[in-house]
C-alpha cells in the first residue's frame, strides 16, 4: 500500500509572517521621519495661522531663523561627542559665551587681529574640553558636577574680564560683514555650521573611532574588554565638543557684533532639546547628527512661530523646556526598545 498525504491547509500563522514584516516597515519609517514631518508641518500652520501668517513665511524670517539657529545648532553638534560616548557636557553653552567674549575683547582691547583672535578662541575652547575631559576620566569625577562647576568658573571670570559691560566697539567690521552676509539667499554662518555637522557625521559613521564612541557609550565595560581605549576616547570627546563650542562663539560673535558676559544657558538648553529630539529621528534611540539638525531647526520655527503669533518672552523657555523633557523621554523610550530588538 502507498501512504498518501494532503498537505495541510493553509493556516494564518503564514499570513501573519508575511503581514508582520511589513507593519514593522511601515513603524521603522514613521519612527525615523516622523520629526522632519512634524517640522513641516508646524511651518505650513504658522505660514498659515492668521496671527503669524503676515510674517512667518517671509525670506527674511526664514533667514532669521536659520542665521540665528546656526550657533544653537553647531553647540548642540558639540554637545553630541561626550553624550555618544554616555556623558553630559553643562560647560558648552558657557564655553561659547566665552569665547564671543573673548574674540570680542582680544580685538578691541588688544588689538589682536582678527585671524589671531579667532584662534586663541577655538584653542581656549580646546583648553576647556581638555580640562573637563582630565577631571572625568583621569579623576573619576561625575561629568554632571565638573562641566556644570566649569560653566559657573566661566561665568564668573567672563564677568570679571569685561567688568559687567558689553564690549560693543573695536571687533573687526569683516566679521560682521561675514555674519550678516549671505550666499544663495541663506545666512553664510548656516553653512558653516552644515559643513561641521557634515564632517562630525562622516567621524561617526565613517571611521573606526567614530563607531568607537558609540561602542563606548553602550557598553563601556564591554569596548574595554574588546581592547578600546575607553579613557583616551572619552578624553577627546570633551576636547572635540569644547573645540567646536569655541567656534560656536566666534560664529555667535559675527551675528550680534559685540561680548556680554553670559551664563550661556540661552544656548545650551536649546541645544539639548535638538539633540535629544534628533534622538527620536533618522536613527530613533541614537544620538546622530542629521537628526540633530532637524531637531534645531525644528526648536527655533516653533519659537519664532509662537514669537510671531503674539506669545511672550516666556514662551521660548517654556517651549525649549517641554520640547527637551519630552525628547528626552522619547530617545530614552527608542534607546531601550533597540536595545531590547524589539
Amino acid at each position: 500500500m502507498t501512504n498518501t498525504t494532503t498537505p495541510p491547509p493553509p493556516t494564518t500563522t503564514n499570513t501573519v509572517s508575511i503581514a508582520l514584516p511589513r507593519r514593522s516597515t511601515w513603524l521603522k519609517l514613521l519612527e525615523a521621519y516622523a520629526l522632519p514631518a512634524l517640522t513641516v508641518i508646524v511651518f505650513v500652520f504658522f505660514a498659515l495661522f492668521p496671527l503669524s501668517s503676515r510674517a512667518f513665511p517671509t525670506m527674511n524670517n526664514v533667514n532669521v531663523i536659520l542665521g540665528s539657529q546656526a550657533v544653537i545648532a553647531l553647540v548642540a553638534v558639540a554637545a553630541l561627542f561626550p553624550l555618544v560616548c554616555g556623558y553630559f557636557d553643562f560647560s558648552l553653552g558657557a564655553t561659547a559665551a566665552m569665547t564671543q567674549v573673548l574674540c570680542a575683547g582680544l580685538m578691541a582691547k588688544a588689538g589682536l587681529p582678527l585671524w589671531l583672535a579667532i584662534i586663541i578662541c577655538v584653542l581656549v575652547g580646546m583648553l576647556v574640553g581638555v580640562v573637563n575631559g582630565f577631571f572625568v576620566t583621569k579623576l573619576g569625577m561625575s561629568p554632571f558636577v565638573t562641566t556644570l562647576g566649569m560653566a559657573m568658573l566661566i561665568s564668573g571670570l567672563m564677568i570679571w574680564y569685561t567688568g559687567g559691560q558689553s564690549i560693543i566697539s573695536g571687533v573687526d567690521p569683516a566679521l560682521i560683514r561675514f555674519g550678516s552676509s549671505r550666499f544663495l539667499g541663506i545666512p553664510t554662518v548656516f553653512f558653516v555650521t552644515l559643513a561641521v555637522a557634515a564632517v562630525a557625521w562622516y567621524f561617526f559613521t565613517h571611521t573606526p573611532f567614530g563607531r568607537s564612541l558609540y561602542a563606548i557609550g553602550s557598553n563601556a565595560t564591554a569596548a574595554k574588554l574588546v581592547g578600546l581605549p575607553v579613557t583616551k576616547n572619552v578624553w577627546w570627546s570633551f576636547i572635540v565638543a569644547g573645540t567646536i563650542a569655541g567656534l560656536a562663539g566666534v560664529l555667535a560673535l559675527s551675528r550680534t557684533g559685540s561680548g556680554t558676559a553670559s551664563d550661556g544657558n540661552s544656548l545650551l538648553f536649546p541645544a539639548l532639546a535638538a539633540v535629544f529630539l534628533g534622538a527620536t529621528a533618522i536613527r530613533p534611540g541614537f544620538f546622530n547628527v542629521i537628526g540633530t539638525i532637524i531637531g534645531a531647526v525644528f526648536v527655533s520655527i516653533s519659537v519664532s512661530g509662537l514669537t510671531l503669533s503674539g506669545a511672550s518672552g516666556w514662551a521660548s523657555n517654556v517651549f525649549n523646556g517641554l520640547a527637551l523633557l519630552a525628547a528626552v523621554g522619547l530617545s530614552t523610550y527608542l534607546g531601550k526598545r533597540h536595545r531590547a530588538g524589539t
